[in-house]
């Protein structure tokens, strides 16, 4: 399953993808529940992050950035889940920045999930899909809207 999120923000593309840190990270995260960060060590590849969701379930979810690249259209990096908490079985999230303008960037969420089956993964949609659409307001608060 497939979602794929764009948001409009103020700035060139390679300085908004090196504000995507702990602080944005911190700023993304969702406002249900209760979490800590335990690891966050960048958005390179071979990075690492581990969230720990302490309410209401606990679980832990820990990625590792498989893959970045900066061009002369986009940035990007790839965080890919090797600890997912139930009922996630895997989880692939292209981070991407585009260049529209010299000072004008459209942020990509582009992110491919399953759950242990096709019923379970139509099930998580809805849930995914409104955990992440927040972070169109929130990178338009933290980078400016275009």
């Amino acid at each position: 399953m497939n979602i794929r999120l764009e948001t409009k923000v103020k700035g060139n593309y390679k300085e908004v993808m090196a504000r995507f840190d702990r602080k944005l990270f911190e700023a993304l995260a969702p406002r249900q529940g209760e979490m800590e960060i335990v690891e966050f060590t960048g958005s390179k590849k071979g990075d690492r992050v581990h969230i720990r969701f302490l309410k209401p379930l606990k679980a832990d979810w820990v990625s590792v950035i498989t893959g970045d690249e900066v061009n002369e259209q986009e940035a990007y990096f790839i965080d890919e889940g090797v600890q997912l908490p139930f009922p996630l079985s895997f989880w692939r999230h292209r981070h991407i920045v585009r260049k529209m303008t010299e000072d004008t960037s459209c942020i990509v969420d582009d992110i491919t999930f399953r759950g242990p089956n096709p019923v379970v993964t139509w099930l998580l949609y809805p849930v995914i899909f409104l955990g992440f659409y927040p972070r169109k307001r929130i990178y338009r608060n933290y980078f400016g809207a275009a």
